[in-house]
């Protein structure tokens, strides 16, 4: 049975390195044998479908095939449309009240625990705050992203250590899930 899938590329087409043109990723997509494949963007996500493998074959075989075409590692996510949907129903800060740039998901290659983020004074960034789901992290920051300290303390490589971590703010959130929607 076919299932609907996005692709999450970390670290592709931003600051210079690591360029994948979204067509050559459609392109490489189709080759592997998936099916109604749509990109959205520039900054590494596809939707597509596939007859085959799971969210961990599925990621390593693009991680695979990226890396043979382009000559570069990248980290890849692949999360099913279920999972997708439910994280966005799930998210504990008002959504629907904040503007997208505030609120932000990042998605785990496994599921991360509370210890992870034990160091972190949380009262010392109010109001930025975080929470955390399944496989992911919610992401509130009032003054977005480029301005928050909380975000940037939570990007130290030590505390996503053994795992593959990548954001998306709040509108690629919800675009996700359109895209892989039956």
């Amino acid at each position: 049975m076919a299932t609907r899938y996005a692709a999450l590329l970390r670290g592709i087409n931003v600051g210079g390195g690591k360029k994948v043109p979204m067509a050559e990723l459609r392109t490489l997509l189709e080759s592997l044998g998936h099916e109604d494949v749509r990109t959205y963007l520039q900054s590494g996500q596809a939707a597509f479908t596939a007859g085959h493998g799971d969210e961990e074959s599925l990621a390593a075989e693009l991680s695979g095939a990226v890396a043979a075409r382009f000559g570069f590692d990248v980290d890849v996510i692949v999360r099913d449309h279920a999972y997708l949907k439910g994280v966005a129903g799930a998210c504990p800060f008002p959504a629907a009240g904040l503007e997208p740039k505030q609120l932000h998901v990042t998605y785990f290659s496994a599921p991360v625990t509370e210890g992870r983020f034990a160091e972190i004074d949380r009262e010392a960034y109010l109001p930025e705050d975080f929470r955390l789901g399944d496989r992911c992290l919610y992401l509130y920051v009032p003054d977005g992203l480029g301005r928050s300290k909380l975000a940037e303390h939570l990007s130290k490589p030590r505390l996503n250590k053994g795992v593959v971590a990548t954001s998306r703010n709040w509108n690629t959130v919800r675009k996700l899930v359109e895209m892989t929607a039956g």
